[in-house]
């Protein structure tokens, strides 16, 4: 029986190692972890993550080929194949701060690996990581050797959070690398043919290492860009009475450029966007081409733009003051169908209110308060960090307040803002909302989700993004 081990039981180690356990049910599959919580949330009911269908595919194999563990060493020298998928945070100090990944995380667990083997290993990169990573850990692997034999590969991840588990049962593509050796090619076999039980041959691509590794950062890279893209154009749709929606859907109509990844917003957020940008800004510098790593770091300047242009839409259009004013926060995740709140950008939107002095009253169905207050007590890259390395208790806001209920979020509320493009926000009750909210009572529509013709009827100034501007602010400044 072909036993495969995963290091890291995050986003990305779960959802996969269940999939191929499922469509395995000939290889055992163990994923493991230093951290007991975790573990023991994936060997429980409540999992440590939400992801539509994560919780059947579990279920269905946990226990017969798929095992939760701590005992990681055990794993790992039992196993044939090695994914990793730990953490590789942006670095916070040193050298590359702020921009290179750092991988502390990847070379203790190669060194692991290196210690406890007993027999030949592939080792498949998971995590997200710099060019070049496989060439280090490599290195770390052979001159621990003694005498096995080691084949690292690059399998990166495209898995979108809040449709993962479609994404691993029909992927676009499975992106093998490996070195171009005669045991570089088996061990690229040895892991095609696990993905062969269910990816069509034709969606499973094979190139060397550098390629795949480049490949994942270059794909983030291109999706971040269109959004910045899109949002850049909302900027000067609101400015000249156009509508984004509408240019949106002409340009994607071109087959050249498509409709996906067009939709304007308050920002682009997640584990991965700015994080791989940065990355790949730091290793174009490294090579010296600052005019690519200037062309990418734009993308990331717009996203943050785009966050402080409806902060600053929200204190204008009230009267140019949101000091003592309650504002409702409907949405904290990045996007909808997940939990996830990493560069979320409902924290520098809130951030700024705070700063403001707003009075906030946040609601988001699937994140906690402690999440919530965490986040926004947190230095930025903080939160990739080792929970124990993050801030022991998070912050104590009296201007802040979490509820479980939009209407409870709205009571006597100045403004809504709509940050998280849920679907029952689309379905909430209006008149009702305005009817419990101060007057004039503003929506700020970040994701574009409410009817804005039928929200002035009742009487809303609206916001929404790249539309035409209401009358009210018309002549307010879109940035401070």
């Amino acid at each position: 029986m072909v036993k495969i081990c995963c290091i890291g039981a995050g986003y990305v180690g779960g959802p996969t190692m269940a999939v191929i356990a499922l469509k395995c049910p000939a290889i055992e599959v163990a994923v493991v972890d230093i951290s007991v919580s975790r573990i023991t949330a994936w060997n429980s009911d409540q999992l440590p993550i939400y992801e539509p269908g994560l919780e059947d595919v579990v279920k269905q194999c946990r226990g017969k080929n798929l095992f939760f563990s701590t005992d990681v060493e055990k794993h790992v020298s039992e196993a044939d194949i090695i994914f990793v998928s730990v953490n590789t945070p942006t670095k916070t100090r040193g050298l590359g701060a702020g921009k290179a990944a750092d991988l502390t995380y990847w070379e203790s667990a190669a060194r692991m690996i290196a210690d406890v083997a007993k027999s030949d290993k592939i080792v498949v990169e998971k995590s997200t990581v710099p060019v070049k990573t496989a060439e280090a850990i490599e290195r770390i692997l052979t001159h621990n050797s003694k005498g096995i034999n080691y084949q690292i590969l690059s399998n990166p991840e495209f898995l979108a959070e809040g449709t993962a588990i479609e994404d691993l049962f029909s992927p676009d593509r499975v992106l093998i690398g490996g070195r171009e050796t005669p045991e570089g090619q088996k061990a690229i076999q040895a892991l095609k043919s696990v993905y062969a039980h269910w990816v069509p041959e034709e969606r499973i691509i094979c190139t060397n290492l550098w390629s795949a590794e480049l490949s994942k950062l270059a794909a983030n890279a291109f999706l971040a860009q269109r959004i910045s893209s899109v949002n850049a154009m909302s900027a000067l749709c609101e400015a000249t009475g156009a509508d984004v929606a509408q240019v949106a859907h002409a340009v994607g109509k071109d087959t050249r450029i498509g409709p996906k990844f067009l939709n304007a917003s308050v920002g682009f957020g997640g584990s991965c966007f700015q994080k791989d940008i940065l990355n790949l800004v730091y290793i174009c510098e490294c090579n010296g081409l600052t005019e690519v790593a200037n062309y990418w770091k734009q993308v990331i300047k717009v996203n943050d733009y785009q966050k402080n242009r409806f902060v600053n839409r929200v204190v204008s259009s009230m009267f140019n003051t949101v000091s003592g004013k309650k504002i409702a926060i409907l949405g904290f995740a990045f996007k909808k169908d997940t939990g996830d709140t990493r560069e979320t950008p409902a924290i520098d939107v809130c951030k700024g209110l705070l700063g403001d002095k707003a009075r906030l009253s946040i609601y988001d169905p699937q994140v906690t308060e402690d999440q919530i207050k965490r986040d926004l007590s947190m230095n930025k890259f903080d939160w990739d960090h080792p929970v124990h390395l993050q801030p022991a208790s998070p912050l104590s806001v009296k201007e802040l307040s979490v509820v479980w209920d939009a209407y409870e979020a709205a009571k006597d509320a100045h403004g809504l803002c709509i940050l998280t493009e849920w679907e029952e926000f689309k379905n909430l009750n209006y008149q009702k909302l305005y009817d419990n909210m101060q007057k004039p009572a503003f929506v700020f529509d970040g994701r574009n989700v409410v009817d804005v013709k039928k929200l002035r009827e009742i009487g809303f100034i609206v916001y929404s993004i790249g539309k035409p501007l209401d009358p009210w602010l018309k002549d307010m400044p879109a940035v401070a």
